[in-house]
């Protein structure tokens, strides 16, 4: 292989989590270990006004939640590390799952005060269609929650995930005392309202029976870590590393992110097991991390990342070969071959300029409006990467232009944010109503936000009654054609032109399924069609 040095060297994951599990904070906690920022911003603190390094847009830092996907590079022990750290919000669950189409492994992070969440639940079934390994952070264990084995059994039981803990955590809450590595049978102490930093407080212990753990510990503790350390030992056994890689096993830490407690142990063992970039799926060919030809493609499109730039920067994640800064590259769809003179690397947001990028990084490319979600880059050869899906959509709205005046700039707007990703666009046959499908309400608020922000488009939404949106295929396409005239009004074409069926409810689907054997209904859209 001729990249074998520099694929070896990289690691491409994402943070995924239900919201406020603390998600942010243990994607800051990553970066100051790998030195790549110096503090810690607060995200929801207001006398700090420091904001958490990875919420980028003006929304994000009013609201104190993410909803894009960030992407951040940073070295750590001799590993070039790309991690995407996702919205947790449900409203923006589509950006997730096509970040997850761009890793190679998942670090999961549940609240050990709430468990198991439902976006907790949407997400491992993501993780689970590609078998993406998943290591498991449980977080929030200097507060009380609940018992730790008890815990485990919720994670296993409700997200049918097998798990291995490589921490043992002593107490919870304010009797929390520190976590013991079953890995490297080192003892971590814990003290309230202190940074754990790399040896202090950290005891090496060979032998649980030494009396060394009683002394800092406690009698009482020390013999409950005993009998835990013992039962786990008895239940786990050792990690089987090919396990985890294909997915069967998740490893799990115990630790407090927003003290740095408990994260460096996970690190490190994710630097030690987690995969390489590996192998990807296209229309025409599985393609290999290690050919020497180049291939890519596009997760994510972010529209005006600086506002005063009007810029559109288009994600890509190589996947094979060597990506190079001024070099003619082949776009699938569009069938032409376009250079890029400034590539981006990412630390949220600043950005550098890089000359080449190899297998696993994600790096970010000035769009002109060439790019769609899905497009594929090669030299040469025609296929897509498959699975980065588009949902069906769960609310419809109206599109109402408050000011006519502004309705190019309306246009131009609700074009580039249905571009990105964040909603769906569809325009009514028989006239130009055009109705903004989205995933959940919040999407909304942001769609409105930015189009008076960014485009000074002023705009309202009207409620629509619409259930489900179907994308249509028939080889009869005059059947096709009669049901689109016949269904006229709960017809409508997506961005791309394909016809899709909006649905008042779930009865009316299922009548207009059985009615039409000649017309196939889709729930998702391969977006690259």
């Amino acid at each position: 292989m001729k990249y074998e040095k520099e694929i070896n060297r990289r690691k491409t994951f994402a943070i995924i989590s239900h919201p406020d599990a603390g998600k942010t904070t243990l994607t800051e906690k990553f970066l100051l270990f790998g030195g790549a920022i110096q503090t810690a911003g607060a995200v929801k603190s207001n006398k700090i006004k420091k904001h958490a390094t990875s919420d980028f847009m003006e929304i994000e830092r009013q609201r104190g939640i993410s909803v894009a996907t960030s992407v951040m590079t940073f070295e750590y022990r001799d590993t070039l590390i790309n991690l995407l750290d996702t919205p947790g919000h449900k409203d923006f669950a589509e950006d997730t799952y096509r970040t997850l189409t761009a890793v190679d492994s998942v670090v999961l992070v549940v609240d050990s005060v709430n468990g198991v969440e439902d976006q907790t639940r949407r997400l491992m079934e993501v993780c689970r269609m590609r078998d993406t390994p998943v290591i498991v952070f449980i977080n929030k264990m200097d507060r009380d929650g609940k018992n730790r084995f008890d815990l485990l059994e919720e994670i296993e039981k409700e997200l049918r995930l097998q798990l291995h803990p490589l921490t043992w955590p002593i107490n919870s809450g304010k009797d929390f005392k520190g976590v013991y590595n079953l890995h490297n049978k080192s003892l971590q102490l814990f003290t309230a309202n202190t940074k754990a930093s790399d040896d202090e407080d950290s005891v090496s212990i060979a032998d649980l029976s030494n009396a060394i753990l009683d002394e800092k510990v406690g009698d009482k503790d020390a013999a409950q870590l005993r009998e835990d350390v013992e039962l786990i030992d008895g239940v786990y056994g050792n990690l089987a590393t090919e396990d985890y890689l294909a997915g069967k096993v998740a490893p799990v830490f115990f630790g407090s992110a927003i003290n740095n407690f408990g994260v460096k142990e996970m690190l490190d063992t994710f630097i030690d097991i987690a995969p390489v970039p590996r192998d990807r799926e296209t229309t025409a060919r599985v393609v290999s991390a290690g050919e020497d030809k180049f291939s890519g493609f596009i997760f994510k499109i972010h529209a005006n990342l600086d506002p005063k730039h009007r810029d559109r920067i288009a994600f890509l994640r190589v996947c094979s070969g060597k990506f190079e800064r001024n070099k003619y590259f082949h776009h699938v769809r569009l069938d032409k071959d376009i250079r890029f003179s400034n590539p981006y690397s990412f630390l949220a947001r600043s950005k550098d300029v890089i000359d080449d990028a190899y297998p696993g990084d994600v790096i970010g490319l000035f769009d002109t409006g060439n790019f769609k979600i899905g497009d594929t880059l090669t030299e040469g050869e025609d296929f897509y990467f498959t699975g980065i899906p588009s949902f069906s959509p769960e609310i419809f709205k109206e599109l109402v232009n408050k000011d006519p005046m502004k309705t190019k700039q309306l246009e131009k707007g609700i074009n580039q944010l249905t571009d990105e990703g964040v909603a769906q666009l569809f325009t009514q046959f028989g006239g130009n109503k055009k109705i903004i499908g989205c995933v959940g309400e919040l999407q909304f608020e942001v769609i409105q936000y930015r189009l008076l922000h960014e485009y000074g488009a002023a705009c309202e939404f009207r409620t629509m009654p619409f259930y489900k949106a179907c994308w249509l295929t028939s080889e009869n396409q005059q059947k096709l054609d009669d049901f689109l005239r016949f269904k006229q009004v709960n017809s409508a074409e997506d961005k791309d032109g394909h016809p899709v069926y909006l649905a008042q409810s779930e009865w009316f689907l299922n009548t207009e399924i059985q009615n039409n054997p000649d017309i196939k209904f889709h729930f998702t859209s391969e977006i690259h069609k």
